[in-house]
């Protein structure tokens, strides 16, 4: 059955919908040499170019959805590329065939932790939609005092510049003096917005890691870029968030813990890792 050009673009990861209709607009997309118009509906078989270059396309039945969980470091930035030359997210993940890797969200460059990518555009621009509140829990670590006072309001919420904020959960997590740490979480994802409801309180904010997406952690025996694929249960528990099907097919073994630790102690991880300096010091809830 035919498809809407758009919706096969974004399911192949090239972008969201809105984008790839503003492509199609623009006449930077081509159907077997003519170039597409909003509205066109392809066939399995069409040859589709953007900007000149073929593109490969996939029916639903032959995408397997797959979901890779990658500890982002910090001073990457979240960008296929940089006109300055900094390294990117994309740039330690795993070759795919006949697909590419879209980020769920996005972490500033000075954000660590988890950040999820799938093989099914799709799935990442309907986690991404605002209307899929999935909680994020964030360890960060303050400079400045912090009071009671300043807690009750992060909880009740404050007037950022660009609306109403809070946070859901805010649980101390250690530290001495005027540095702390402190476990939030919160179901938006606005621009830097963890730094900006704390800064609000005149508090600085060190260190900030993502720890958590949903009811998926950042596995602790992962080292800052290195990444691991998740397994079919849990695949299926964000397909399920974003109101998809379940995936029925995985290129992961059956036993889900077996795969996890022999994927994160791949060569691949290994690889990628060497050519990467950590930075020194650890979260309270990687020393747990």
């Amino acid at each position: 059955m035919s498809e809407k050009l758009q919706k096969v673009l974004a399911r192949a990861g090239h972008g969201s919908r809105r984008e790839m209709e503003a492509w199609i607009a623009a006449g930077r997309v081509s159907i077997d040499g003519e170039i597409a118009k909003l509205g066109d509906r392809i066939e399995a078989d069409a040859k589709v170019r953007i900007d000149g270059r073929a593109v490969s396309i996939k029916s639903e039945d032959d995408l397997v959805c797959r979901v890779i969980a990658y500890h982002k470091p910090e001073g990457e930035i979240c960008s296929r590329k940089d006109p300055e030359g900094r390294p990117t997210v994309f740039d330690r993940l795993p070759k795919t065939r006949d697909s590419r890797w879209v980020a769920v969200g996005r972490l500033d460059i000075n954000t660590s932790g988890l950040l999820l990518f799938t093989s099914d555009g799709e799935l990442a621009n309907r986690l991404m939609h605002p209307s899929h509140e999935v909680e994020r829990e964030y360890a960060v670590r303050t400079f400045g005092e912090v009071t009671d006072a300043c807690i009750q309001r992060l909880r009740t919420g404050v007037t950022l510049e660009d609306g109403p904020a809070h946070f859901d959960k805010v649980k101390p997590a250690g530290g001495e003096g005027m540095n702390k740490w402190w476990h939030v979480s919160l179901a938006e994802g606005r621009n830097r917005e963890v730094r900006r409801l704390w800064e609000s309180q005149e508090v600085q904010v060190s260190r900030l890691i993502r720890i958590r997406y949903g009811m998926i952690d950042l596995p602790k025996s992962l080292p800052r870029g290195g990444w691991v694929e998740l397994p079919i249960e849990q695949v299926n528990y964000l397909r399920k968030l974003a109101g998809l099907e379940e995936e029925t097919r995985t290129l992961l073994g059956t036993d889900k813990h077996s795969v996890a630790r022999s994927k994160v102690k791949s060569a691949k991880i290994r690889r990628a890792v060497r050519k990467h300096k950590t930075t020194a010091g650890k979260t309270p809830r990687q020393r747990s």
